[in-house]
């Protein structure tokens, strides 16, 4: 990465969040390193009703910090409910960013996944990757700091509206086919009863297939999830065992080919007969989410989500603590060119 963006005609921007989470600056530090004034940034601040003043108290820590490491920067507060308590938080951020259009010396666009909630990264990422192929010339570069355990000190509050991610709507039902639909939740610790209500939202589904990151820097990561989800996979979803799916925690990659391979059999095994829809949730590791996010770009599934009201942070450091790892991948731009998806390279 440092090789990459040494370059002296390397011009970026970074859209990142400013939050409570201590992965919000680590981007940002080692973009800034490398590009110094060839480095400018939005930093996103998602305003939540239910914030307690420890977390805004950290967040305001990140955003002062994060200026200092990128001085061309701006801050963008979302509130992320209407005040009906509607979810509003990907249609709010979708209109700021529009209001900044990307500059015309700018070469390489990143989203920093690390600390934004899915229901405004999976947006923010829509956009600025059709920004950056309508200019061609321009790379959009998705990068995650992953901390599993760093995770698990992390729960949150989620709302009672359970709805799509803006511009990951479900599709509308064709009228001469019946509908043949597979949920595809993403387990993680503490999120049953959210995830229970999305399935709830989404209806009557062909197949669930939970998602299990597997392989795992904790090997027992899996099989600590299935225990703690058993009451629902046995007794709520009735899953088939052979229907759960694994994907490694450390590589979007993977999750992406497994949830394309899935997609590609089973439009054919409907093909005909029933209408395929396949739907994602991804609400644990930010790693897995990216995976989920580039299927869904790529074969348009729709992402069903509950969006958080609050978060509770438990900072304190534990023995299974384990360092950062970081994820780097270029959706888009110069270097695909000649590129077919159908065809493969020219």
């Amino acid at each position: 990465m440092a090789d990459y963006f040494a370059d002296a005609s390397r011009r970026v921007l970074l859209v990142a969040a400013a939050g409570f989470d201590p992965r919000s600056r680590r981007v940002s530090q080692m973009l800034a390193d490398t590009l110094g004034d060839r480095l400018s940034a939005v930093f996103i601040r998602e305003e939540r009703p239910g914030a307690s003043d420890a977390l805004i108290q950290e967040a305001d820590t990140n955003e002062s910090a994060l200026r200092i490491i990128v001085q061309k920067c701006a801050v963008l507060k979302v509130d992320v409910f209407a005040d009906d308590g509607a979810p509003v938080g990907g249609s709010r951020i979708v209109s700021l960013l529009g209001q900044q259009p990307v500059a015309s010396d700018v070469t390489d666009v990143i989203l920093d996944l690390s600390a934004l909630s899915i229901g405004i990264g999976f947006p923010v990422a829509r956009m600025l990757l059709e920004d950056c192929e309508a200019a061609s010339n321009r790379a959009f570069h998705l990068m995650i700091v992953s901390n599993p355990e760093m995770d698990d000190k992390i729960s949150s509050v989620p709302s009672s509206r359970a709805g799509a991610v803006k511009g990951f709507s479900l599709p509308v039902e064709a009228d001469d086919q019946g509908l043949a639909q597979v949920w595809i939740p993403q387990l993680t610790r503490g999120c049953t009863s959210a995830l229970t209500q999305i399935g709830a939202a989404i209806g009557r589904c062909y197949k669930i297939c939970p998602l299990l990151p597997f392989p795992a820097r904790n090997p027992r990561r899996a099989d600590d999830l299935l225990s703690e989800y058993r009451t629902a996979l046995v007794d709520e979803w009735e899953v088939d065992p052979r229907d759960v799916v694994y994907a490694s925690e450390r590589n979007p990659l993977d999750c992406f080919r497994t949830l394309s391979t899935l997609k590609t059999r089973f439009d054919l095994t409907m093909k005909g007969t029933y209408e395929p829809r396949m739907v994602l949730s991804p609400v644990g590791s930010k790693v897995l989410a990216a995976g989920a996010l580039m299927a869904a770009i790529e074969h348009e599934m729709a992402v069903q989500y509950l969006e958080t009201e609050s978060y509770v942070f438990r900072p304190e450091p534990t023995p299974t603590d384990l360092p950062d790892m970081t994820v780097h991948l270029i959706l888009s731009g110069p270097l695909y060119a000649g590129y077919d998806r159908a065809a493969g390279p020219s």
